[in-house]
């Protein structure tokens, strides 16, 4: 038997991705993944072969993982980010689980957007935070919007992924509404595009104004706690740390 590497190649260049992740790209016979992660990860490194198909086909690749490693391939599956965070891991090990198989998966760690905007912020999660992605795709829109306002009572920095696409503009708008029945319309609003990729952007504003900014899929939004400030261009939400 093979063996599956869910890989997260976090923004997808290799000064941005772990020495280990580097290590199972290089090595492994095959890669599967999706057609833009293949694209950013060929800029880096030369690919043995690979499987790649579109949005929507994340069964078919894992499925197809699977049928490689059975049939002896080393297979590395790859995800931006982290893989475990809105990424390929949960769903692969459930199709292992389905299928009964006993292949060894091994699960490597990548950066995610949510540390890769802050850190191009400042400090903006420093103290608790939740992670919330707005596309409804797999998660019902009320259940979002449910999760959005416990986040939002219980004073957490809000890392907002998938904010708005081509189709699904009104639920940044309504997330925002939201938020600001528990918040100051001056609470700090980081808006981070492309983090650590090619035409990268980061603005900080407030919970006020964030709407007139341009926001899509590959933006990432922190929006600051009740106590998160703004100092010399760093958005910083501080963890309670004696001066």
């Amino acid at each position: 038997m093979g063996k599956i590497f869910i890989t997260g190649i976090g923004p997808g260049s290799r000064e941005h991705m772990s020495i280990r992740a580097c290590e199972v790209i290089e090595n492994s016979d095959i890669i599967v993944g999706y057609t833009t992660y293949i694209k950013i990860l060929e800029k880096s490194f030369k690919l043995k072969d690979v499987f790649v198909s579109g949005m929507r086909k994340e069964t078919d690749r894992c499925r197809e993982a699977l049928n490689l490693a059975l049939s002896g391939k080393t297979v590395a599956l790859v995800s931006s980010g982290d893989s475990g965070i809105y990424g390929m891991a949960g769903l692969m090990l459930q199709i292992v689980e389905e299928n009964g198989s006993d292949i060894e998966v091994e699960v490597i760690p990548g950066i995610t957007s949510s540390s890769a905007s802050a850190a191009l912020l400042g400090a903006p999660i420093m103290h608790d935070y939740a992670s919330i992605s707005l596309s409804d795709l797999l998660t019902e829109h009320d259940l979002i919007n449910r999760r959005i306002e416990a986040a939002a009572s219980a004073d957490f920095v809000i890392c907002i992924y998938n904010p708005k696409s081509r189709t699904r503009v009104a639920g940044l708008a309504e997330a925002r509404d939201i938020i600001l029945k528990h918040r100051s319309g001056s609470t700090p609003v980081g808006i981070v595009k492309d983090a650590m990729r090619d035409g990268e952007s980061a603005v900080i504003t407030d919970l006020d104004n964030m709407l007139n900014h341009e926001i899509d899929m590959t933006t990432t939004i922190i929006v600051g706690n009740s106590e998160t400030f703004v100092s010399r261009g760093k958005m910083i939400t501080p963890r309670g740390y004696g001066l």
